[in-house]
């Protein structure tokens, strides 16, 4: 049971006035959520059966847990060992998906970048590699992290950035191949982290869509990449990317991963629900 200041509305659609709500739960009701905390089994699944089940993804035969693992954590709050700790753990318990990023961890820090992924790579040597979909993503356009390229003052969504991106992944996942690689965030300006509303000013010209598949095409046609998805995307890029992959027999984006839990909903039901 859970107490708010004020009304929360059925579908909230302001993401900054759900972010100024103060729950705050009775002590009663943390009793119970801790007390059915202490009576929770471990995580228990296989592809036989079990609590945990498997959906194949998009239009690809990759077959996802429902729970899959993130590792943003990796590298800054998590040791490795408290990473390979949890990977196993996840893994043994039947979770076969695992989230990476080539900015992580996070925050972003040119200290630290690519240290989750070594993480992964140092824990996946010891593990059968076709039982783990690896996905991981690209960085979109980024004037500030250019560091994670070897000669560039911005980062794109261009063939050089993504060529660049998926060879250092590979070698720092120790992997021959990527499950799943999707656009961290788009090319284009968006309003994202933090924007709630589009600004116009911030307009710039952005990679076209079919340019972007183009590169991704190469990668799969290399073996380097299985499918590609895209992350932080609205439903106007979606299309875009859809129709691009349609009139130029390029490959089609298989999955969104985009920020949608109970306080943030209105982006995902309001925009990306109407491609279904």
């Amino acid at each position: 049971m859970a107490s708010v200041s004020s009304p929360v509305p059925a579908f909230p659609c302001n993401s900054g006035f759900i972010s100024r709500q103060k729950f705050k739960p009775s002590r009663r009701a943390l009793w119970v959520d801790n007390r059915r905390r202490s009576h929770l089994n471990p995580i228990r699944a296989s592809q036989d059966g079990g609590p945990l089940q498997y959906r194949k993804l998009g239009d690809s035969d990759l077959m996802v847990s429902e729970i899959a693992l993130g590792t943003m954590t990796f590298g800054e709050q998590n040791t490795e060992k408290e990473a390979h700790e949890l990977l196993s753990y996840s893994i043994d318990h039947g979770i076969n998906t695992l989230d990476t990023a080539e900015a992580y961890p996070i925050p972003m820090k040119k200290e630290t970048q690519g240290r989750t992924d070594l993480y992964i790579g140092n824990w996946l040597k010891s593990r059968p590699r076709d039982k783990v979909i690896l996905a991981t993503k690209v960085c979109g356009y980024s004037e500030r992290s250019s560091y994670i390229r070897d000669n560039a003052s911005v980062l794109r969504v261009d063939a050089a950035n993504i060529k660049e991106s998926v060879e250092k992944s590979l070698k720092r996942l120790s992997t021959d191949y990527i499950d799943l690689l999707q656009i961290h965030w788009p090319d284009r300006y968006v309003a994202l982290f933090g924007e709630f509303s589009y600004d116009p000013s911030k307009w710039r010209p952005s990679v076209p869509f079919a340019e972007q598949l183009r590169a991704f095409q190469e990668l799969i046609d290399e073996g380097k990449v299985r499918y590609i998805g895209v992350s932080n995307e609205t439903s106007y890029g979606v299309m875009e990317f859809i129709h691009a992959a349609k009139d130029e027999g390029l490959p089609k984006i298989v999955s969104i991963q985009n920020s949608y839990s109970l306080l943030v909903r209105c982006k995902f039901e309001g925009s990306n629900r109407a491609i279904h």
